[in-house]
């Protein structure tokens, strides 16, 4: 493989990593087995630490396709719990209210899903990484500012219940770039005359690119070596570490 021409690799990005630590990761162990100071490693699509799931990761120059990545469509399974709301809609925050939820039926919460199907609206979360004035929301909502995002149009393909143990749902979603499942998660609380935030999140696609066929970050090190071997520097043609 030649990672400096540009290579396209799948990974299973683990729970309570940063989309960054993954790329971080693997650009380590990518610049030491190269024995080059440098690589350009970058991925498409950030997933949230309590996320997991397909991350596309490129390096070279085919970081020049990540934006056609980052545009093909999404799957998620996502499990919500109804009834209870916090400030980043999943389990980074502590929960801020708590709403009813008794009047509540599969049949209703299988409307609502349905409701969602097609083009909407969404406002994003304030923690998240949408830019205000140049900064990232998330970095003024955890100083306690106030933070107004404007709603953006995307498109819900397919909205299916998996598993239906109220107060916990479990669904899978077929979504558009953009898409904030927290946020879809916050609107279906309301929509259930309720709340709901996230507690568990995994991408199972991103285009045709699923999860059995993604590596997992322990995985690395035997790949490399098998992708890389004993080549030096100069058989990679880069500039090799200064000792």
């Amino acid at each position: 493989m030649d990672f400096i021409a540009g290579e396209v690799l799948y990974f299973n990005k683990p729970l309570t990593w940063t989309s960054f630590d993954l790329v971080n990761k693997f650009r380590y162990k990518l610049s030491r087995k190269l024995k080059v100071k440098k690589i350009k490693v970058g991925h498409a699509g950030t997933l949230d630490p309590l996320a997991t799931g397909v991350m596309i990761v490129c390096t070279g120059k085919a970081t020049k396709r990540i934006d056609e990545f980052q545009y093909q469509t999404k799957e998620y399974v996502a499990t919500l719990k109804l009834g209870e709301t916090t400030p980043s809609f999943d389990l980074e925050k502590e929960i801020d209210a708590v709403y009813p939820t008794e009047h509540i039926t599969q049949e209703m919460v299988g409307d609502v899903l349905n409701s969602f199907v097609g083009t909407i609206q969404q406002i994003p979360p304030v923690f998240s990484a949408c830019k205000v004035d140049g900064k990232r929301a998330y970095e003024l909502a955890r100083k306690g500012e106030e933070v107004e995002l404007k709603s953006k149009t995307l498109v819900i393909d397919e909205m299916e219940l998996l598993e239906c143990s109220l107060p916990v749902i479990k669904i899978r979603v077929v979504c558009s770039k953009g898409t904030y499942i927290r946020a879809l998660a916050r609107d279906i609380g309301v929509a259930l005359n309720s709340g709901a935030h996230l507690i568990g999140l995994e991408r199972t696609r991103i285009g045709d690119i699923t999860l059995d066929k993604c590596m997992n970050p322990e995985e690395i090190d035997a790949f490399l070596e098998e992708a890389v071997g004993d080549r030096v520097a100069d058989e990679a043609g880069a500039a090799p570490i200064e000792k």
